[in-house]
């Protein structure tokens, strides 16, 4: 279902009698989040009128923690740092809870039975927009440890999708991209290009559409520049969130 516009909700602001669910953003890298945050607040007005989005709040330890823990294949650690991040945002106020980046959605089973607050997972959002759109066969981007991991072939599974992972070179040379560029603000073109290499093959490999697995590939790839139709994670992951928050906001009919 989509979310209501302003015109459904009545009164100048657009919001219901009950104000939207809080948005807790467990953040890891900060490109990415920031995206995730602007989209929540930007495309929040289009629902609930000029200004307005739900209440937010983001908490995020260092990048650098998460990444010693990835290279020590600690994902109960990785875990341990969202559960820390995941309370500080309940004790703030938030009512669920979302995470925009792919990879170490890994280390949810760790600690989801501890969590003080639900969450929305990233892959369950994008394989459901995936299936709802018509596609069959996904390519996968993002980081070698998502890629190499269960978190989408899992999600995308359960729907009856098919997916194909790069080649073990070219999982190397994005996570070059994500780690060495990406994720601390720097855009090349040459980046650009070596991802279009990489999805023109999933597409000869039958791919359909391909997954920006990765949350900050969004802010150099899209459906202008991609040889497939792309399913942004990051802005799927936000308006899901958006939709959660708006829809759980409202009186009970």
């Amino acid at each position: 279902m989509p979310a209501p516009t302003p015109a459904d909700e009545g009164g100048t602001s657009g919001r219901a009698s009950r104000p939207p669910l809080h948005i807790g953003i467990v953040a890891c890298s900060a490109e990415g989040a920031a995206l995730c945050y602007r989209t929540v607040c930007m495309e929040g007005a289009s629902v609930l009128g000029p200004h307005d989005h739900p209440e937010v709040s983001m908490h995020t330890h260092a990048l650098a923690e998460y990444v010693n823990c990835i290279d020590r294949n600690d994902w109960a650690g990785v875990g341990e740092l969202m559960l820390s991040s995941s309370r500080k945002l309940a004790a703030a106020g938030a009512d669920f809870l979302i995470c925009p980046d792919n990879t170490i959605h890994q280390a949810l089973p760790f600690f989801e039975a501890r969590s003080p607050r639900p969450w929305l997972h990233i892959a369950d959002v994008v394989a459901t927009e995936a299936k709802a759109r018509g596609f069959r066969r996904l390519g996968l981007t993002g980081t070698r440890w998502l890629v190499e991991s269960e978190v989408y072939p899992e999600k995308l599974g359960a729907r009856g999708l098919a997916y194909v992972r790069p080649s073990p070179d070219e999982r190397a040379e994005v996570q070059r991209i994500i780690m060495d560029e990406l994720v601390r603000g720097v855009f090349r073109p040459e980046a650009v290009a070596s991802l279009q290499r990489v999805i023109g093959r999933l597409k000869d490999q039958g791919c359909d559409a391909v997954v920006l697995g990765c949350t900050e590939i969004p802010l150099v790839m899209n459906d202008a520049n991609s040889p497939l139709p792309t399913l942004d994670s990051t802005r799927l992951l936000a308006r899901a969130a958006l939709r959660r928050a708006v829809e759980g906001g409202r009186p009970a009919a």
